[in-house]
């Protein structure tokens, strides 16, 4: 069920493409609130709004924000021309977008011949704490084309990341891929297959990264995450004819003995989901945490199962301490979690090498 509760809008307090933050009136307290620009009229300040307050309610955070569903006395918007398929299907929020694979798209004729990533990695990530991170780690390594598909496994709105907002106008991605019901890239695309030909036949990237938008769900069970979508990923580049590489969660700061090391999300989506052999690229480490690793590796059969390589990425950490934009996941900052970056850096190394034909250091076992 959703709660909702009316709302006088105060004052705007930011702005980006495809979203505005308010400060509102809420039942006599001052609250934040977002808009999508797409779903609904334009809101000004002193106008009266109905908002959903449930995330908030249950104390879920969802960034610290209501959000505008109308405003009580709506005027209505007629429909943009072009494009019929729907997004957020059967659900009040509705919205019509122009997917770049239906007839009225001006890439349909190359959508229709789509049918190869040809031979581009593609990284494949399960937080969006990995985003700007990877995309950092790939312009220190090369000059390269990178291109972001979004799926609808968290956040829907694309507009809600920061984070993209920050890497366009910092020329570090080239373009983005909403995928299924994911909505407000520079592409729509009814599906990951598709998104991902979009982001190489269309965007022409290079390198390809695919994740969820802000929030994934975990519940603490081996499969009652949102991140098990990895490996389903995993196995659809392989499906296209691209390069696949699974980029791990690895941390030594969560406090959750889960999360220690290779975290349980990445193992079970590597030995259980994914069907094919992939790359996964490793960082170097302190011993004992490179120890703990390995044990890993060797408990769970990945060593046969995957192909290993071993990457420095310390100038890639180095660019994210030094690219302007503050970097953290779940909360932690670089300084606080080396080694969940220091990983991050690695599959951008490894995966710079493959779009520029070299091999990655493959590890080598005796």
């Amino acid at each position: 069920m959703i709660q909702s509760r009316r709302a006088r809008i105060i004052k705007e307090i930011f702005s980006r493409p495809g979203i505005k933050g308010f400060l509102a009136e809420v039942e006599g307290r001052e609250e934040k609130c977002i808009a999508y620009l797409g779903l609904i009229e334009d809101i000004q300040p002193g106008d009266e709004v109905l908002l959903n307050t449930t995330a908030m309610a249950l104390s879920l955070g969802s960034g610290g924000y209501h959000y505008i569903i109308s405003k009580a006395d709506p005027e209505g918007r007629q429909l943009a021309p072009g494009g019929h398929i729907m997004k957020l299907r059967y659900t009040p929020m509705q919205l019509k977008v122009l997917a770049v694979e239906e007839e009225d798209s001006p890439w349909h004729e190359t959508m229709l011949e789509a049918d190869s990533l040809e031979g581009i990695p593609v990284l494949v990530a399960t937080l969006h704490s990995m985003l700007a991170p990877l995309c950092v780690g790939l312009a220190a390594r090369a000059k390269l084309r990178v291109a972001y598909v979004m799926t609808d496994g968290a956040a829907l709105p694309l507009a809600f990341s920061q984070n993209v907002d920050w890497l366009k106008q910092n020329n570090l991605l080239n373009g983005t891929v909403t995928s299924g019901h994911a909505f407000g890239g520079d592409m729509e695309a009814v599906n990951i297959y598709s998104a991902m030909l979009a982001a190489r036949k269309v965007l022409q990237a290079d390198v390809i990264i695919v994740s969820m938008g802000p929030g994934i769900v975990g519940t603490g069970t081996k499969w009652g995450f949102t991140g098990v979508e990895q490996g389903d990923i995993l196995n659809a580049v392989d499906s296209l004819g691209g390069i696949p590489v699974a980029v791990p969660r690895i941390s030594f700061a969560d406090a959750r003995d889960r999360h220690h090391g290779i975290s349980h999300h990445s193992l079970t989506v590597l030995t259980r989901i994914c069907k094919v052999p992939v790359l996964v690229p490793l960082p170097f480490l302190a011993e004992a945490q490179s120890d703990y690793i390995m044990q890993q590796l060797r408990s769970t059969n990945l060593l046969e199962k995957h192909k290993i390589c071993m990457e420095d990425g310390s100038s890639c950490l180095a660019a994210m301490q030094n690219c302007g934009l503050k970097m953290t996941t779940m909360g932690r900052s670089i300084e606080e979690d080396r080694e969940f970056f220091l990983s991050l850096g690695a599959a951008a190394m490894a995966a710079a090498r493959l779009a520029q034909g070299q091999s990655p250091h493959y590890l080598r076992l005796a």
